[in-house]
């Protein structure tokens, strides 16, 4: 098997010492060709021709937003490929939260990833999954690398486990100011920007609003949560499970606030932190399992994330489900 690794040197939780390692290890197994990302979006170039080029899989060291990228490379490259007919994908978490990798059950300290990955070499052990896709209009922000931009200025990226829109993406840019500043992206440093940021958003305007085919529209909505996977996030080792229903053999999930207050979030917290079943209680929640597509979309242009990386505000996104799309080694 060739394959292609990419390493993202500024990963949070690897150090060059442990990056060389792996990197032994996953050669005594593999053909296996080296490239470092240089800069944001350089993982979806590299993994975009990795199919032309002749690599089997793609494996990626690095966190949350590098897996994401290379995803969208490795799709983007092959838009009406077969899972099975595109390079398959190698994780190997070196994030702050590493949620994709966890999500398929691997390990969240990279050297015991790397361990699982090469059982699953040695076994011939691969995963299809599916994904989820969310297309928009970008007449706000500026353009994305990692995104798949039209004429029109029509864009979609595909995610692997989250987006959202409204306070968790406002949330994400506020760390993303933060970790541009120097800070490392702890979950300490995620709690302090959401209970910080929580006092200056807007809790009295809802500005979006949920539509779905065949089914009443959804108003009055603050914010967003749309999930392919659960859990939602970590909390150190804690899942944080909006959407526990949610599965990469699934379609979409989707939690919605129709308030904002301190009581609802503090409702909120208590009912998603930890392993749970069921949906939420209260009719402040909307609530969404296994759909195809559905759109949100905003009096006003709101902040918008996927897989943890800003993209701007928008005043709306359709939210597909893509099955089948993925291979994994796992």
């Amino acid at each position: 098997m060739r394959a292609l690794l990419l390493v993202n040197p500024k990963a949070t939780s690897t150090h060059r010492r442990t990056r060389d390692v792996l990197i032994r290890a996953l050669g005594a197994a593999v053909d296996l060709s080296v490239e470092e990302t240089a800069y944001r979006g350089h993982a979806s170039v590299l993994a975009g021709s990795a199919h032309a080029k002749g690599f089997d899989a793609v494996a990626v060291l690095g966190g949350d937003g590098t897996i994401n990228e290379a995803v969208n490379g490795l799709l983007v490259g092959q838009p009406d490929a077969h899972a099975g007919d595109r390079p398959a994908l190698i994780v190997i978490p070196g994030g702050s939260a590493n949620v994709f990798a966890r999500a398929l059950g691997l390990p969240s300290n990279s050297v015991e990833a790397t361990g699982a990955v090469l059982e699953a070499l040695r076994e011939g052990r691969a995963r299809t999954i599916g994904l989820g896709q969310a297309i928009w209009h970008d007449e706000v922000s500026g353009p994305d690398p990692g995104a798949d931009a039209r004429p029109d200025h029509t864009r979609s990226r595909y995610f692997t486990f989250c987006a959202g829109l409204g306070y968790d993406a406002e949330v994400v840019r506020a760390v993303e100011g933060l970790r541009s500043a120097g800070l490392r992206a702890r979950p300490a440093l995620y709690v302090s920007a959401a209970v910080r940021h929580f006092f200056v958003t807007d809790r009295r305007r809802p500005a979006l609003r949920l539509t779905l085919p065949r089914r009443p529209e959804e108003s009055g909505i603050f914010m967003a949560i749309v999930t392919n996977t659960a859990p939602w996030t970590y909390a150190g080792a804690r899942p944080i499970n909006p959407t526990p229903w949610a599965g990469f053999d699934t379609g979409l999930d989707a939690l919605a606030l129709r308030r904002m207050g301190l009581p609802t979030i503090m409702g909120l917290v208590r009912q998603i932190v930890g392993e749970r079943e069921g949906l939420l209680r209260g009719n402040q929640f909307v609530q969404l399992h296994d759909e195809s597509e559905f759109t949100l979309s905003a009096t006003r242009p709101v902040a918008f994330q996927l897989d943890g990386d800003y993209l701007g505000e928008h005043e709306w996104v359709v939210f597909r489900s893509i099955p089948d799309a993925l291979q994994v080694l796992v």
